[in-house]
């Protein structure tokens, strides 16, 4: 039974959004909630274990990837740097049509998601161990994604060259930021206009409750990526293009 302080929190904020939950959905959320609580004792996943600070920062900052854009049914999603599961995880029980994959680099949080997929029965998530760039440059995943996400991974410069290789070329890229991405969004131009990317909006929410600013940086792919990207692993963040 979800709490009725949780619940309500989840479900208003996740109205201003357009987004109705269902009560299913709600119990998901929830035992989710108490995974990564009892996990962060061991593992560090995240500085915020406040109740409505967590739903409101992790939970519906998560879902406003699907107010920025209509997602189509069945579409297949990657997260990359999905760190504790955000935003995959709040996608995937809010949308169980997506084909989601999340990337992520780091073991222990791996092994923590491996458990929330099982533990939330969630049959249409994959998690992998592996790095971004290593995971752009395989044959398999590349351009084979409708729509790529990331959250506070990296500046965008670097985020490009992770996310724009594995996206199909009309794909949409979310990069999701806090409220200051000007200095970003000019540094980036010349890595979007390599790998193909051309930005087609910012859009800027504010999140219930807390009132805290968000951008969403939309960016289409408008033809394929060269072969020669992303660059093996740690060569984006130090020399961005």
């Amino acid at each position: 039974m979800v709490n009725n302080l949780f619940k309500k929190t989840l479900i208003d904020g996740a109205a201003e959004l357009g987004i109705t939950l269902k009560p299913g959905q709600l119990v998901l959320f929830e035992k989710y909630y108490q995974m990564v609580i009892d996990t962060n004792k061991s593992v560090n996943l995240t500085a915020i274990t406040d109740e409505q600070e967590f739903i409101v920062k992790h939970l519906i900052d998560s879902l406003t990837c699907l107010y920025a854009i209509n997602i189509k049914k069945g579409a297949r999603v990657l997260d990359v740097g999905t760190g504790a599961g955000f935003p995959g995880i709040p996608l995937a029980v809010c949308r169980p049509d997506l084909l989601l994959t999340m990337v992520e680099a780091t073991k222990k949080k791996v092994r923590f998601l491996e458990e929330v997929i099982q533990g939330l029965a969630l049959r249409n998530v994959k998690i992998l161990h592996t790095r971004a760039e290593d995971f752009g440059r395989k044959k398999a995943y590349r351009e084979k994604y409708d729509v790529v996400v990331s959250r506070a991974v990296a500046p965008l410069a670097v985020l490009a060259e992770y996310c724009l290789p594995p996206l199909r070329t009309n794909g949409v890229f979310i990069s999701m930021k806090g409220p200051n991405t000007k200095e970003e969004v000019i540094a980036a131009q010349n890595a979007l206009a390599v790998l193909g990317g051309v930005i087609e909006d910012t859009i800027g929410i504010r999140l219930p409750y807390l009132g805290d600013e968000r951008k969403l940086i939309i960016i289409s792919k408008v033809r394929s990526s060269p072969d020669a990207f992303p660059r093996r692993a740690g060569i984006p963040a130090k020399k961005p293009l």
